[in-house]
């Protein structure tokens, strides 16, 4: 068999989406090699590599074979009984299978015979050549094409003037080379060369000619002036956009934005960074607004200072490497000057009006269709906001968590007309200039305008981070005022999107409820909120009306899905978080000390038999039904039984104490010496006995038992 050689395939298109580019390259390559490698031309030790610039898709696979090794391969034909006669001579049947199969009738006589197990079965044997390489890539490139994930397809005319064809973008090359040599290969009305095009300005031959597979990425960057690889031209972005910050001084960096970079490299052959600059006046603009003018519609690189403060400076990365860059600098200068004016304009005229005067315009936004519009919206948030922030504020002050320098009283009515004024305006920025043309500022340009308005920083705060956490690791809001506002905003989501059935699919969730979802579960939780979660759900419901159906229940089991997924992604195990999440936690703060507590447990040799016990006597307690957890000493009759009594009646108090305090490790610890006397009732004790008043009584006992093993956690939950 002639040895394998390195393969090279490339598509050349018109420019690809960069939003999608790397996706679209990862595809292709590994299409391309799961089907060279299921047609045996492509091995397990084999290596690709994906290629992806604004005008390619390319794959590298080494250690490809020219043609695959012949197969053995075993065909069932038909019973002995149908395929010979009682001479042991072929019948009409077999003679005719084995003609279909291109044998004679002496090929009757080298048949295998196989027990099935029911009967003896006739095999073919033979020997099937492997796939020549020519058209095994061609079945490989026809999947790679068909599969690819295009956002969306294009439909284009071939050449011929006749034929048309659908794919991301028009192509118009095809190399396809095995070492040196051309595969012949077609796809999309294109046949393989090894001619490519490089960068459309400064490649220094035009088309640049492969000679072989492996001289690809090197000729591409010598004779092309292009970066093939995504991952390189990525890292060289970087590095260049450090450089040149470095070369600015003062202590300036780039901004950190992974998506913009993604875009980039996907809109470029071979960077070039350029620093440029804007007027200084612009800065009196909140930087959030040009920071995103410049990115979402420039694709620019804004420089912070140490301290995180937009500059008046920005890097930019071009396509082009002139000698003299200043045309390129000074014309995308000119470019951002715009687009900044348009911003400043937003900023004052949005700032000649205040937030409490925007109110009125919410009744004439549209929010849902069930659900009326933004005013009512607004009203429903103020109403659960002050639920909430009675529930919180009160919590507080007993814990002694509010400020006790002053009347608490007097605090309290503070924080709650704080909630109440930024639960009514953090919506009014929807229905200014600057959020009409950036949404993604709404909240934070809120904010601005509240500052803007002399109101106090605690809603001014709230305003802005009642959104947050907007994605996972978000921060979350500021004070407590935010965190009362963002939990009404979420919940009125939950809860009325729950209330009328629109709920998110297996890959849909257009009003974001799993990250509303989680968003209430992380400000429960990381600040230690003394809030139940179903006093919560209650108090934002009757805040619709009649709009909507009581969805409470399901909502909550929502809930704790979320929290579920959460844990296990933060290292707990299936087991511990359904042991606690079993019992419905309603203070999602106190979850984490329960997960330590049980699994500080489960690490305790008494933890497996004292898990076992719990089912059972979880399952003896199901069948009994309705149990009160009294004992009557008196009717103790086993030994057992009143070892166990006398060691609930020792052990639980302390557990109890120790789990009001806090303490639910040490609670489970110290409940952990009752394994002895729990095996000894099970060994000795019989439950269920004939006698009403004993079989009661016993049933108590376990009821007892079940009750103070139970409160930290479903401690049969970790029974294997």
């Amino acid at each position: 068999m002639t040895a394998p050689s390195n393969l090279l395939v490339e598509l050349f298109v018109e420019e690809l989406p960069p939003k999608a580019l790397q996706k679209l390259g990862d595809a292709f390559a590994q299409v391309l090699l799961e089907q060279l490698t299921a047609q045996g031309l492509a091995t397990g030790a084999s290596q690709c590599t994906a290629y992806a610039s604004p005008r390619r898709l390319a794959a590298h696979i080494t250690a490809v074979l020219p043609q695959a090794a012949d197969k053995a391969v075993s065909q069932k034909l038909m019973p002995v009984s149908v395929g010979l006669g009682a001479d042991g001579q072929p019948t009409p049947a077999l003679l005719k299978k084995l003609t279909a199969l291109g044998a004679d009738a002496s090929a009757a006589a080298a048949l295998k015979r196989v027990h099935d197990g029911k009967a003896e079965v006739l095999y073919f044997e033979s020997t099937a050549k492997g796939a020549l390489l020519a058209e095994g890539l061609q079945k490989a490139l026809d999947e790679a094409v068909a599969k690819l994930p295009i956002p969306k397809v294009m439909r284009y005319q071939l050449q011929d003037g006749w034929s048309s064809v659908n794919f991301v973008r028009p192509a118009h090359g095809l190399v396809a080379l095995h070492g040196a040599s051309v595969v012949p290969v077609a796809v999309l009305g294109l046949q393989s060369g090894r001619a490519t095009q490089g960068h459309r300005f400064e490649a220094a031959a035009s088309p640049v000619a492969l000679r072989d597979a492996d001289s690809y990425a090197a000729q591409l960057r010598d004779e092309g002036a292009v970066i093939a690889s995504f991952a390189e031209r990525r890292a060289e972005i970087v590095r260049q956009l450090q450089a040149a910050a470095d070369k600015v001084g003062g202590g300036v960096r780039p901004i950190e934005d992974a998506a913009l970079l993604d875009e980039v490299t996907a809109l470029v052959e071979r960077p070039n960074v350029l620093v440029c600059q804007f007027e200084q006046e612009f800065l009196a603009v909140p930087q959030e607004c040009l920071i995103l003018t410049m990115k979402a519609n420039q694709k620019y690189f804004p420089l912070l200072d140490a301290e995180g403060k937009l500059t008046h400076q920005f890097l930019v990365v071009s396509n082009i490497s002139p000698q003299d860059p200043s045309a390129v600098i000074q014309g995308n200068e000119r470019v951002v000057r715009p687009r900044l004016a348009d911003a400043k304009f937003f900023f004052d005229q949005d700032r000649k009006k205040t937030l409490v005067s925007r109110v009125e315009q919410l009744a004439k936004v549209v929010y849902h269709n069930q659900l009326g519009t933004q005013g009512e919206r607004v009203e429903r948030v103020r109403a659960i906001a002050k639920a909430i922030g009675a529930q919180l504020f009160e919590a507080l002050a007993a814990q002694h968590r509010i400020d006790g320098t002053q009347d608490a009283e007097v605090v309290q009515d503070y924080l709650m007309t704080c909630v109440d004024n930024a639960a009514l305006l953090a919506k009014t920025d929807l229905v200014t200039d600057m959020v009409g043309e950036f949404p993604e500022l709404q909240g934070i340009m809120g904010g601005y305008y509240a500052v803007n308005d002399g109101l106090p920083d605690d809603v001014a705060h709230a305003i802005e981070d009642h959104y947050k956490p907007r994605f996972a690791g978000d921060a979350l809001p500021r004070n407590n005022v935010g965190l009362v506002v963002a939990l009404a905003d979420k919940l009125e989501t939950l809860v009325g999107m729950f209330g009328i059935g629109n709920l998110p699919t297996g890959d849909r969730d257009p009003f974001a409820l799993r990250r509303h979802a989680l968003g209430v579960i992380r400000m429960l939780a990381e600040r230690d909120l003394p809030l139940d979660l179903s006093a919560l759900l209650a108090a934002a419901t009757p805040a619709f009306g009649g709009k909507i159906e009581d969805a409470t229940a399901q909502l909550a089991d929502f809930i704790y899905d979320r929290l579920a997924g959460s844990l296990r992604e933060q290292g707990y195990s299936a087991q511990e978080v359904d042991a606690v999440l079993a019992l419905r936690p309603q203070r999602l703060a106190l979850v984490p000390k329960q997960l330590a507590a049980v699994r500080a447990f489960a690490a305790l040799p008494e933890a497996p038999a004292l898990a076992a016990a719990n089912k059972r006597v979880t399952n003896i307690l199901k069948k009994a039904g309705e149990v009160d957890a009294h004992v009557n000493p008196e009717l103790l009759q086993e030994q057992a039984e009143k070892d166990l009594y006398v060691a609930l009646q020792r052990f639980v108090p302390e557990a109890n104490a120790q789990f009001l305090a806090g303490d639910y490790t040490g609670s489970l610890q110290t409940l952990a010496v009752l394994r002895a006397p729990v095996d000894a009732f099970f060994d000795d004790v019989m439950v269920n006995a004939e006698q009403l008043d004993l079989r009661l009584n016993r049933q108590g006992l376990l009821k007892t038992l079940h009750d103070a093993m139970n409160r930290v956690a479903d401690l049969s939950r970790l029974a294997a």
